[in-house]
């Protein structure tokens, strides 16, 4: 066997129509369209959504609210997740880096430190925001909360 003399399965593959070929063809006359209509004209293509004339989906459904374009979204990370990383990674200084580094947040997503949970040692954190619950837990055991 070489490329010379490959060829398909057989039974896996079947000619075209050849459409609008006279009458013998059997697709002649109309080649296949039907009679009249849009569909049956060359460059017929239905719009976007288009459901035969049913009141079509994005028209049927309510719409409601809009989204502010200046919208700022913060990754929310708790202390809790701060004090855990401490102690497994033997952490005392966290920002943006080190909490894309260990999964907790994308590389450019703006990170804002929230006050759930306990802290035990001290830690210098660089965050884009802070609740005023976190920045009081850090600083309370002498650590820093430093906004980018």
């Amino acid at each position: 066997m070489n490329l010379s003399n490959l060829k398909p399965a057989k039974g896996s593959s079947k000619n075209k129509k050849r459409l609008g070929r006279g009458e013998g063809s059997g697709f002649g006359d109309t080649a296949g369209r039907g009679h009249k209509g849009a569909k049956s004209r060359s460059g017929y293509s239905k719009k976007r959504g288009f459901e035969g004339g049913q009141m079509p989906l994005q028209r049927r459904v309510p719409k409601f609210g809009f989204t502010n374009p200046n919208r700022v979204s913060y990754k929310a990370i708790n202390l809790d997740m701060i004090e855990r990383l401490a102690s497994e990674k033997n952490l005392d200084t966290f920002n943006p880096e080190v909490f894309a580094a260990n999964g907790l947040c994308g590389k450019k997503e703006l990170v804002k430190v929230l006050g759930r949970g306990e802290l035990s040692a001290k830690v210098n954190v660089t965050a884009h925001a802070f609740s005023a619950t976190a920045k009081a837990a850090i600083e309370s055991k002498g650590g820093e909360a430093t906004k980018l």
